[in-house]
């Protein structure tokens, strides 16, 4: 499976080095220091508990805080209270977006800078889409489901293999399905904004990969440029191409690109600068210059990362399709957005089936893909590799003709089914005997009720409540417990931005609902995936439900909760913690797993307990991978609690939908710089810094 976990941030935290066997976690003594001696409060020849405090770069950053604290804290009380955001420090800049957002739509179609530049693009999207829509149709849905069986079976190995066969099993089934569900029609659309977005986010990461992979001067300068775009919600990308294009598909396809690219682009520049250096010096040995070095020695070696980078990017662009059905996409992403605006899960479900098998369509044939760079055995040659490719392609173009003479081009009527009426009655039984009333535990809508009245409102009601000077030092005080003075400076200016656009109140209703998320996010994913890591049969049974959650869009989380808790806030969160789960479970195992085997055996002839060993060596060396997992988790849950203004969540995500359908884009835009303030604001207090970062 290819898509375990989001690419990592390049400031994912280094492993520490684990100590020799047999004596893990040991440490260097410390030599006595000037703060030595019976007046300080250590005993004599030992450190002072002073100096043993100050000793550590984070306290020494703390005490520098506190008494920075001491001076600003009384100086601002007094200037601006102590309450909320103080409206002194408040500034309009939802009036200038509104008067951009109306000169930009007079000017449209005269300014030279729609004419000559954004309406080609603009143009050319339209062009893009529609000729790959074109050719879907033209091909007839036999044609379609001849070329997506062949390209499955060609990914697996174009054999009578139990891969390629399988591969190609799944491709047919998930057309079939969508067409008995009748959805072919909206289907293809989705697949056509899919193909040209692929295309042009493969093709843009790539180069941004290569620039990054073999130019250090280019890696610092897009690093932090990734890192910024892996913390934005989907829904911020939205909003400033849908000022600029306005509502369809050239909005949907731009965006779509810029937040598939990263990935592609990270992991290209990953497989570069990991290649072998003995195969680079034989490559320079023998009289290659750095050209030929990259066409016939870096590049077939970084091809495993390029293609998992091609599956991310791949599957972050049907995420980013089916969610920009809410600026005009259309496809199944609008159906499933008019089902929910409705409350109507039986028709919801429906396209929510054909998003998934897609994505399981598309996940499983870029794996197959790269399992195959895993094989040992001699590739098939030249010649009969042609042979397999002319044959599929005449088994496709027969397939077209035959199907679309015999059959039409649209799937045939009298094939499909609607499951909408039979989902909407168990939905209707499980809200009516589900819902509450049950003994001892309540019930579904019980829970949700108990979870907002006693978790989310009274930490809502906390952070709102909470001195706005208080909650920018407790963000200082966690970014320089985790990073360093310019990560607590970027965590203090994020929130500070939140509350000089005047979202202070909205953008803690967000927080709150984030951290009772994570909170039950991180709970069972971490006991998961420590389980998952020292029980093999929990690994073999979670991994299959794992791969089918992880290849799911963001949109099609909503779809089971609200038939389950119905709209609100409780519904959102649910969703997000589902979402968040597999990344969470997988980074934690895998975390635990590669622990040094050293130290677990040095810990074992010590006679340490299963239960001490992973107290004492597992859970302690598999830290970073912690620390990953809780900001990974952050970036994720934020993700879908934006999206579940959608169902209810409101704050900052119902705000972004009200300015999407209200064309309000002065609303939709602060609350979209919200958002990614936000979540600029979680990454930095939850990613620790790297030493080079330190530095």
């Amino acid at each position: 499976m290819t898509t375990a976990t989001p690419a990592p941030s390049a400031r994912t935290p280094e492993p520490g080095k684990p100590g020799k066997a047999g004596e893990p976690g040991k440490t260097a003594p410390t030599a006595p220091g000037p703060d030595s001696g019976p007046e300080r409060s250590g005993p004599p020849g030992r450190p002072g508990a002073l100096h043993r405090l100050t000793a550590r770069p984070a306290a020494r950053r703390l005490l520098v805080l506190a008494l920075l604290a001491l001076v600003a804290v009384p100086a601002a009380t007094l200037a601006w209270g102590s309450g909320s955001w103080p409206d002194a420090l408040t500034y309009d800049v939802r009036s200038p977006l509104d008067e951009l957002d109306a000169w930009l739509v007079d000017n449209r179609e005269s300014h030279w800078l729609f004419l000559y530049f954004l309406l080609h693009i603009s143009n050319n999207a339209v062009l893009a889409v529609d000729g790959v829509l074109a050719l879907l149709q033209g091909l007839g849905w036999t044609g379609v489901t001849a070329a997506a069986t062949a390209l499955a079976w060609f990914a697996g190995g174009a054999d009578l293999g139990r891969r390629a066969l399988r591969t190609a099993a799944t491709a047919l089934g998930a057309f079939a399905v969508i067409g008995l569900l009748d959805l072919w029609a909206p289907a293809m659309e989705t697949l056509a904004l899919m193909a040209v977005a692929v295309a042009a986010a493969a093709l843009i990461g790539a180069v941004l990969g290569l620039a990054a992979g073999l130019s250090d001067r280019c890696e610092r300068l897009l690093r932090p440029v990734f890192d910024t775009m892996q913390v934005m919600p989907a829904f911020a990308y939205l909003l400033p191409f849908v000022l600029l294009f306005g509502i369809g598909t050239p909005s949907a396809l731009i965006a779509t690109v810029i937040y598939a690219a990263p990935p592609m682009a990270r992991l290209t520049s990953l497989g570069l600068r990991g290649a072998d250096p003995a195969a680079l010096e034989a490559s320079a040995s023998l009289g290659a210059n750095a050209w030929q070095r990259l066409v016939t020695a870096r590049l077939p070696l970084a091809r495993r990362q390029m293609l998992l980078g091609l599956n991310q990017t791949i599957m972050m662009c049907l995420s980013m399709v089916v969610l920009a059905s809410v600026i005009g996409a259309g496809g199944l992403g609008d159906e499933v957005f008019t089902a929910l605006s409705r409350v109507d899960v039986g028709q919801a479900l429906g396209p929510g089936i054909a998003i998934v098998l897609i994505a399981i369509w598309l996940d499983r044939t870029t794996a197959a893909a790269g399992a195959r760079l895993d094989d040992a055995s001699v590739p098939a040659s030249r010649g009969r590799a042609w042979t397999v490719r002319a044959a599929a392609a005449a088994l496709v173009a027969a397939a077209s003709v035959a199907g679309s003479a015999a059959l039409g081009r649209q799937w045939p009527e009298q094939w499909t089914v609607s499951i909408s009426g039979p989902v909407n009655t168990v939905v209707d039984w499980i809200t009516d005997n589900l819902g509450s009333g049950i003994p001892l535990i309540g019930g579904t809508a019980t829970w949700s009720e108990n979870f907002a009245r006693w978790v989310l409102n009274p930490l809502r009601d906390g952070l709102q409540g909470a001195p706005w000077w208080l909650l920018l030092l407790a963000a200082a005080a966690l970014a320089l417990l985790a990073g360093t003075w310019r990560t607590a400076v970027t965590a203090v200016a994020a929130l500070a931005a939140i509350g000089a656009m005047g979202l202070w109140p909205t953008s803690l209703n967000t927080l709150s609902q984030v951290l009772a998320a994570l909170a039950v996010t991180l709970l069972p994913g971490v006991a998961i995936g420590v389980l998952a890591a020292r029980v093999p049969w929990v690994d073999r049974a979670v991994r299959p439900v794992l791969d089918v959650m992880q290849t799911m869009p963001q949109f099609i989380y909503l779809i089971p909760v609200v038939a389950l808790f119905n709209v609100g806030r409780t519904a959102a969160i649910i969703a997000a913690v589902v979402y968040a789960l597999p990344a969470v479970i997988r980074i934690t195992a895998q975390g635990v797993r590669e622990t040094d085997p050293g130290a677990l055996e040095a810990a074992r002839s010590m006679g340490a307990s299963t239960g001490q060993q992973l107290r004492h060596v597992q859970l302690p060396l598999a830290r970073p991978a912690l620390l990953l997992a809780v900001n990974q988790g952050v970036v994720l849950v934020l993700a879908i609690v934006v999206i579940g203004g959608l169902v209810g969540g409101g704050a900052l995500g119902y705000d972004v939908v009200y300015a999407l359908q209200k064309s309000e884009l002065g609303i939709g835009l602060t609350a979209g710089t919200a958002i990614v303030c936000l979540g600029v604001l979680l990454d930095r207090v939850t990613q620790p810094a790297t030493p080079r970062d330190r530095r």
